[in-house]
């Protein structure tokens, strides 16, 4: 972060305000100067911006911190001998402290089952993590002060689908243009949403962007470098592939993870850290990316699988109910199916987060004893609860934290036109149904027919996936679970059949996930507690 001292304020701060001209002021620092003395802790609702920021009050003797909407941007914090520690990074604070604190293991449970941890926890005792859309008042020997200064609201006031579609429009021309800069540059992965946000930067800035794309040598099924090119030749743009290997891949495996504070599950965090390495080197310093819009316009498949059983479970009645609920316990629980009915019948929450890895059966064998944590009671709409438990555990947890990690340790900010502030709240304004139409992220395929080819529009989405487990069980075989089973010799955390279990699925690429986020996890917890 950085830092300026005015007379009676200390200022930190990291990102951008995106509305700066409705303001007096050109500079971050001088707005949030202004803001603060003239409205207090309140003035933080009217930022729009992706940021991270603590001010040390001089004359209250208090610090007052706050982090974007969407949680863009990390802040941690510790108290130590009443002393308020603060960064955006947990090594910061680790070397101001000069102990590793003991694991937190309700964080290992978030991470195991998410991806990430999310939530103030973090994976160290006594380090928390602001969370998004909130802010805190530290004052010495008083109770901390948490808030959220905005929360989702899901009344529908929007029931006609074109003009939901005129007004997504032009919101998304705004969001991009806020976020303009003066080398347009954009990633494109070929589908739907970066391509997209690529067309409509080409159109608003009036220039040849550059786009950037990766691939694979290999395993061409992961590969999206030919659907990318089709983007790319349609819009105009000065287009560059990176294309890596096996070795490009394995050689920058342990650097990319040592870039990370924490365990963090999502693979594509090497191949967007290779990516990005890359885009520096042409002198580039800024990108818009598509996050966000697979999650507000139900991009996934899986939305409209989710939805099929929520209407099952509407079309059931008390005595249907109470004979599932009977036979349950004889189906083999070893697919995903045979879960989610499950939770349909037993009346839990059935849709978790697209990010939702070990489920709690799973946690249960893999846990000697599972750390528990209060999970979030769902929304009624069961298209709100998707988007936002998305928004929430999955977009501004692992996609975001990974975004910034990657970026900032190639010098690089990446920007998310559909994540702003004024689309978010549209579209969960929007009446449910006009959302889901007859086929996944139905709004902005609409929107796109104007913008980019039919052929992208069409395709079936692949996700930005790679051949990690394929080229990790290749490089390092049986040493993935000799290093699992090392780290759980010691911590006694998980048990070691189902440890051994879950290795052997993945050898014949079934559960990768779960014996990946296994394996970064004990790497972390070897080097910061083993060696």
């Amino acid at each position: 972060m950085k830092k300026i001292d005015f007379d009676d304020l200390v200022i930190y701060f990291e990102g951008e305000i995106y509305n700066k001209n409705i303001f007096s002021f050109d500079d971050e620092f001088l707005i949030i100067e202004h803001l603060y003395k003239n409205f207090g802790f309140d003035f933080v609702s009217k930022l729009d911006g992706v940021f991270s920021f603590c001010i040390l009050d001089k004359v209250k003797n208090i610090y007052f911190c706050a982090r974007d909407r969407f949680g863009n941007i990390p802040l941690f914090y510790t108290i130590k001998d009443d002393k308020f520690i603060f960064s955006s990074s947990i090594r910061e604070i680790l070397s101001q402290i000069s102990y590793i604190p003991k694991i937190n293991k309700v964080a290992l449970s978030k991470y195991m089952q998410y991806f990430s941890t999310f939530g103030e926890d973090t994976f160290y005792k006594d380090i928390y993590k602001l969370e998004e859309a909130t802010y805190l008042v530290y004052e010495p020997h008083k109770e901390l002060i948490k808030k959220k200064y905005f929360k989702i609201n899901t009344y529908k006031a929007i029931n006609d689908e074109n003009r939901a579609l005129n007004d997504l429009e032009e919101l998304l021309f705004t969001s991009i243009e806020k976020r303009l800069i003066s080398s347009p540059s954009a990633l494109l992965s070929g589908g739907v949403d970066s391509s997209l946000v690529s067309a409509i930067y080409t159109k608003i800035s009036g220039k040849k962007i550059d786009t950037f794309s990766i691939g694979y040598s290999e395993y061409k099924n992961y590969c999206e470098l030919d659907f990318a090119k089709i983007t790319s030749k349609y819009i105009g743009s000065n287009h560059h592939e990176v294309i890596i290997d096996k070795k490009t891949y394995i050689d920058n495996f342990y650097s990319t993870l040592d870039h990370f504070d924490e365990p963090h599950g999502d693979s594509a965090s090497i191949p967007l850290n290779i990516l990005l390495k890359n885009v520096n080197q042409f002198g580039v310093n800024k990108l818009l990316s598509g996050e966000g819009a697979d999650e507000l316009f139900l991009g996934y498949d899986n939305y409209s699988k989710f939805l099929k059983y929520y209407k099952f479970r509407d079309s059931l009645s008390d005595e249907q109910f109470s004979f599932l609920d009977e036979i349950i316990g004889a189906l083999q629980n070893n697919t995903k199916e045979s879960e989610y009915l499950r939770r349909v019948v037993k009346k839990q929450t059935v849709y978790n987060s697209f990010g939702e890895i070990f489920n709690d059966i799973q946690k249960k064998k893999l846990f000697v004893n599972v750390p528990t944590f209060k999970s979030e009671n769902p929304k009624k709409d069961p298209v709100d609860w998707m988007s936002y438990i998305d928004l929430k555990l999955w977009v501004s947890n692992p996609v975001l934290t990974k975004a910034y990690i990657a970026s900032s340790s190639n010098s690089l900010e990446i920007h998310t036109p559909f994540l702003d502030n004024d689309i978010l709240k549209y579209v969960f304004s929007i009446n449910s149904d006009i959302k889901v139409g007859n086929t996944n992220k139905y709004l902005l395929k609409n929107i796109a027919q104007k913008y980019i080819p039919t052929e992208i529009i069409n395709r079936v989405k692949k996700g930005f996936n790679s051949p990690y487990n394929e080229w990790l069980q290749s490089e390092f075989g049986d040493s993935i679970l000799g290093i699992i089973l090392e780290v759980n010799k010691e911590t006694k955390f998980f048990n070691e059949v189902y440890l051994r279990h879950i290795y052997s699925l993945a050898s014949s690429n079934k559960f990768k996930q779960h014996l990946y986020s296994l394996f970064i996890f004990s790497l972390w917890y070897r080097k910061t507690y083993l060696q």
